[in-house]
């Protein structure tokens, strides 16, 4: 049998967004250990507040403040929390309607064990040791047998109001390419790129996905194609991406190689990023022990004939 590749990826990105007047006195009163709801034209107050009525549709702005207590509406365990989660120990995924609010607030539930957990429990907010203006600045619940907490009469105006949130978003995962593609992949160890022809239309997808996109029909000629091919449309990059050392600007393209119906994606290097241009013949350019072509580069070919590419876009 062969070997079952995989390996573990990452796609990370920073997403910020900027925050209305609502949303801001929502943060900013989180980092002064006030909670603060939106009240609608009927008088429900809304908890986390949102600057639209959900029902009517109606631009909504009046702030209410409610208590940092309250009601489990629903719940659910983790028992094996992950990177970044609010506890690192086992904790409930709870639903609060805290008094006051009209809605219920998602957050972690510290609590024993599952046992200790039941829709209808009392809980109270548990505050962050420091606060920044965001939802974190809520530790957590915490199990509570009180009565509803006190307000501090906040009307929601504050110094030094948060205008806006960067939020780390982070997927983990082991992906496995499967047959096809590891048999790309194993190709390309040799510097060869080999494809697979699909037995009814006979066209040949590089990268192989083990079946046509055409015609849902399952794939299993290889055939090798390339190794030049012709750029058939192009981005210029002006950002530079974390962890990537290429100066930009920097042109990554589409290209198709010789002998595919399907361009796959690369760097194009050796030329002058605006004389990039579609048409352009390239071949690729390997590093030693590269598992892939670093980039590809001009052969110094006539141009290709848009006839012979347009199929490709």
């Amino acid at each position: 049998m062969p070997e079952v590749l995989k390996a573990p990826l990452v796609v990370e990105f920073p997403f910020t967004r900027s925050l209305g007047p609502v949303q801001s006195a929502f943060l900013t009163g989180l980092r002064e250990r006030v909670v603060l709801g939106v009240r609608t034209a009927d008088g429900r107050t809304l908890v986390p507040p949102v600057e639209y009525d959900p029902v009517t549709a109606e631009e909504i702005h009046d702030l209410a403040e409610v208590a940092p207590t309250g009601t489990v509406t629903t719940w659910a365990w983790n028992h094996e929390p992950r990177r970044g989660q609010p506890l690192g120990t086992p904790f409930a995924w709870v639903l609060v309607r805290l008094d006051g609010a009209d809605t219920a607030l998602l957050h972690a539930l510290d609590a024993p064990g599952p046992d200790a957990v039941r829709t209808g429990m009392r809980v109270r907010v548990r505050w962050a040791k420091e606060r920044s203006g965001a939802i974190t600045d809520i530790a957590c619940f915490e199990p509570y047998e009180g009565t509803a907490g006190q307000l501090t009469g906040h009307d929601g105006r504050f110094e030094d109001m948060v205008t806006g949130i960067v939020a780390p978003a982070r997927l983990d995962y082991v992906y496995s390419p499967g047959r096809a593609q590891s048999g790309y992949i194993n190709a390309l160890s040799g510097r060869r790129n080999v494809g697979e022809r699909c037995p009814s239309c006979r066209k040949v997808y590089v990268p192989p996905r083990g079946a046509c996109p055409t015609c849902g029909v399952a794939t299993a000629e290889q055939v090798e194609v390339g190794p030049r091919g012709t750029v058939t449309t192009y981005c210029i990059v002006n950002i530079k991406a974390r962890n990537l050392d290429i100066e930009v600007p920097y042109v990554y393209a589409h290209i198709a190689l010789d002998g595919a119906d399907l361009a796959l994606h690369g760097r194009i290097g050796g030329i002058p990023y605006d004389e990039v241009r579609m048409g352009l013949r390239v071949e690729p350019v390997w590093t030693e022990g590269g598992g892939y072509p670093d980039h590809y580069r001009p052969t110094g070919e006539p141009d290709a004939d848009y006839e012979t590419y347009k199929e490709l876009l």
